[in-house]
């Protein structure tokens, strides 16, 4: 991997005049705690199933469900509590799973995604 650190392009205070496409934010491994993390997406392939020709189990998104089993998280969240949440940057708004987080093993669910994708596929 080759990365710039640019001091002065801190968030909310950017004096570099960069334009960058995408920015990495990342958590030292070495004081993370750990977490299953659970990316939920749309139920179905397409925005309405019931306007659609044929069986609607066949617009069922095989993706819809995304596990991330040892994701690294902010050493604070160990002490999330349920019925808190938080936004994990670039990723959503999470909360914890009431049937299966444990404080032995904290699981995570995503509750809303940051962007829309609906409106992308309508302009195709």
């Amino acid at each position: 991997m080759h990365c710039e650190y640019i001091p002065e392009s801190k968030s909310g205070h950017d004096t570099s005049g960069i334009n960058v496409k995408g920015t990495i934010h990342w958590i030292d491994a070495s004081h993370a705690s750990e977490a299953e993390v659970r990316l939920y997406d749309r139920l179905f392939q397409v925005e309405d199933p019931s306007s659609e020709d044929g069986d609607f189990k066949t617009f069922i998104n095989p993706n819809s469900l995304e596990i991330i089993p040892h994701a690294k998280i902010e050493a604070s969240l160990k002490d999330a509590k349920l019925g808190e949440h938080f936004q994990f940057i670039r990723k959503g708004y999470f909360t914890l799973d009431s049937k299966y987080s444990t404080p032995e093993k904290l699981v995570f669910n995503r509750t809303v995604t940051l962007k829309d994708n609906w409106s992308k596929e309508a302009k195709k």
